[in-house]
């Protein structure tokens, strides 16, 4: 079904003979390890490619990344702000996305029957709704390419085949090029067997996670969300804005999964214990504070403090904002008085809350570390370590903040793995 012409770029066979039925192996069954399987089946069509899974699960985090819809990427078209979008692989990947990008990623989907849409923060879906619309694609597209998926073939170990031929061995059998699609690892153990080739491991630590606040009160609110707050973490430059989800352990939503991505390395060095500061209201100083409370004071005199809130806030966190600022929320506007107003626009703006702890966002479990990208080509994701073998997805120390980022990345790298250019 369907062909990969829409892609302009130009390449060269890493093998010579790749129509002499020359072997393919690909280890990992998920989105990365799919798309390299189908790339390699596409651009060497008589090359036999095998995928090897060590579940007996295929596509395990495409079926539960979404809610069970799959977001398999994220609207934005130009590759240089694509890239922008990831804290480790950003520069590198930009490189790959000159071949594969969100753009190339819709179109590869809708030609095979799977109509995407573009929800209002720029998250892609399909219109079905439901995840099993990408795995079904994929599968059929895996069947109709002639991959061969082995299940519950973990692969421990990869050996120099020793026949004049050359190659690999992985599981006693020879194979001319190998694409790893493994994944991300929350041990550095995991990354042994690569380490055993020569590669460099950057330890994996834990990214894209919620923030965890045992004994704050604001965990009394869950489930509102404050639609443009700005969190930042004290003591260290770590700043983003956006909607705050206030859960029953502490808070999520997109800007703190984005500050747990950017912050990976440094919250984990902090042992996930520190300060963060909120300014629930996104605006950049107490002054436009003060000038739009001044503002609606005239109209709000006689109104209850619980019903003259001037900003885009929940009313039921409105109320908890005033009594954390110790004022009366069935007091009336006009007897806040200096005093209360200013601790109201300190709480509004600079209003901090202890972290310690994290807790895995949803299902979706993100990783930043793994094979080192100096020793990875990004044209081509051949190891500059071990030539004939290739690397996709987040095996690589690249992960991208949520909305659709880490998929993006895992197609593009395995469409670029598959190609087997040299």
């Amino acid at each position: 079904m369907g062909s990969w012409s829409f892609c302009t770029c130009t390449w060269r066979p890493y093998f010579s003979g790749m129509d002499s039925g020359q072997k393919v192996a690909v280890i990992g069954g998920g989105a990365a390890g799919f798309f390299a399987a189908l790339s390699a089946a596409k651009h060497h069509h008589k090359a036999k490619v095998t995928l090897f899974e060590k579940s007996n699960k295929l596509l395990a985090k495409v079926k539960v990344s979404g809610g069970g819809r799959c977001n398999v990427t994220h609207a934005c078209f130009s590759p240089a702000v694509l890239a922008k979008a990831y804290p480790r692989g950003g520069k590198q990947l930009k490189k790959a996305f000159s071949e594969f990008h969100a753009q190339n990623t819709v179109d590869w989907f809708t030609s095979r029957g799977v109509a995407l849409k573009t929800e209002e923060d720029g998250r892609m879906f399909p219109v079905a709704n439901t995840s099993q619309a990408i795995i079904d694609c994929l599968m059929h597209e895996a069947q109709s390419a002639g991959v061969q998926i082995r299940m519950s073939s973990p692969i421990r170990e990869i050996t120099r085949s020793k026949s004049d031929a050359g190659g690999f061995e992985l599981h006693g059998e020879r194979f001319d090029a190998v694409v790893v699609a493994t994944g991300g690892s929350p041990k550095s153990a995991g990354f042994e067997w690569l380490r055993s080739l020569g590669h460099t491991i950057s330890d994996p630590v834990p990214s894209l996670f919620t923030f965890n606040m045992p004994g704050e009160s604001v965990t009394k609110r869950m489930g509102l969300v404050v639609p443009e707050a700005i969190v930042r973490i004290q003591g260290t430059k770590l700043s983003h804005q956006g909607p705050v989800l206030i859960t029953h352990w502490g808070m999520s939503g997109p800007a703190v999964l984005k500050l747990s991505a950017w912050g990976a390395r440094e919250l984990e060095q902090r042992d996930y214990s520190f300060t963060i500061q909120v300014n629930w209201v996104g605006l950049p100083n107490e002054e436009e504070v003060s000038t739009i409370m001044e503002a609606a004071s005239s109209e709000a005199r006689k109104k209850k403090m619980a019903n003259a809130c001037p900003f885009e806030l929940p009313k039921n966190f409105w109320q908890f904002l005033l009594e954390r600022s110790g004022l009366d929320a069935d007091r009336p506007w006009m007897e806040l008085g200096k005093k209360g107003r200013n601790k109201l626009i300190n709480t509004l703006v600079n209003d901090t809350y202890t972290v310690k702890g994290k807790t895995t966002f949803k299902e979706e479990f993100v990783t930043c570390g793994g094979v080192t990208l100096g020793e990875v080509d990004f044209k081509t994701m051949q190891s500059r370590v071990v030539p004939g073998l290739y690397f996709a997805g987040e095996v690589l120390d690249v992960d991208g903040i949520t909305g659709g980022f880490n998929f993006q990345a895992a197609w593009t790298t395995g469409f670029v793995a598959g190609q087997l250019n040299s």
